[in-house]
């Protein structure tokens, strides 16, 4: 072997171990998602986490497929599969952690049996929450939906049936909170009612079941650093019995620990 090569070898190796041992790079939503991870950042001393906090700007796989961030904490994998189809891209789960129940809330009304006639329903508007809401409304009673099963994405054209002649009103998820002083319903997103001050085990007039839900919120990454020792780490603390203890302490059922 010359001594080219033996040098390139040593060069790599360097390179190889400065990599592993550099911090994890993780993009999260502040709430709950980053509250998690720091968490695990104070109880874990061995795993050296940046976390890095997401705002309405930044689209957290653009960042992990670009390679500004090994990681990402904030989405549930039907909304990844969709994300993957924008982007080109493939991505992988290396950990499955919580659940968000998404929620019903009005500033308006008590009780969904008070909604007047032709109330307006503030929705997400990307493909797979929306799906979610409908689903909600539907088991809520409120809509009836043709030809679905909770596995299907929905759409308004999916609709059969409205007897309340609501009127659905699809926003970007992060505004959906401040619709709830215009709509008489707004259906949001549990990091995003938490970090609007709502909690959605007392304020939801009406939440998803968490039992078998498909929207468990996960750890991402490429397939190149799927098996990189950092984020096994990461992902062995996301999956464990003290966090799940942290999130039911935390959230008091507003967030829920797939594995309690």
């Amino acid at each position: 072997m010359t001594k080219k090569v033996i040098a390139t070898l040593a060069l790599l190796s360097v390179f190889s171990t400065y990599a592993s041992a550099a911090a994890l790079r993780v993009a999260a939503d502040p709430v709950p998602h980053s509250e998690i991870l720091n968490h695990i950042k104070q109880t874990d001393k061995k795993l050296d986490l940046k976390v890095i906090e997401l705002n309405g700007n930044l689209n957290a796989n653009e960042l992990l497929a670009r390679g500004d961030v090994d990681a990402n904490y904030f989405q549930h994998v039907p909304y990844l599969r969709d994300q993957e189809k924008a982007l080109g891209e493939k991505l992988a789960v290396v950990a499955t952690v919580h659940i968000e129940p998404l929620g019903i809330y009005s500033h308006k009304v008590k009780s969904l049996k008070d909604l007047p006639d032709g109330a307006q329903v503030a929705v997400p508007n990307n493909v797979t929450n929306l799906s979610r809401a409908l689903y909600l409304l539907q088991d809520s009673g409120l809509i009836k939906l043709k030809g679905s099963n909770a596995s299907s994405l929905v759409t308004t054209a999916d609709i059969s049936d409205n007897p309340h002649h609501l009127k659905i009103i699809e926003i970007e998820a992060p505004q959906l909170p401040r619709a709830l002083d215009d709509a008489q319903l707004a259906i949001i997103n549990g990091n995003y009612a938490l970090q609007a001050g709502l909690v959605p085990s007392k304020d939801a007039l009406a939440l998803e079941q968490a039992k078998d839900n498909p929207y468990a919120n996960v750890l991402v990454t490429t397939p190149k650093l799927a098996h990189d020792p950092r984020i096994l780490e990461l992902a062995k603390d996301l999956e464990s019995k003290q966090t799940a203890e942290f999130i039911n302490q935390h959230y008091q059922g507003s967030v829920i620990p797939v594995n309690p």
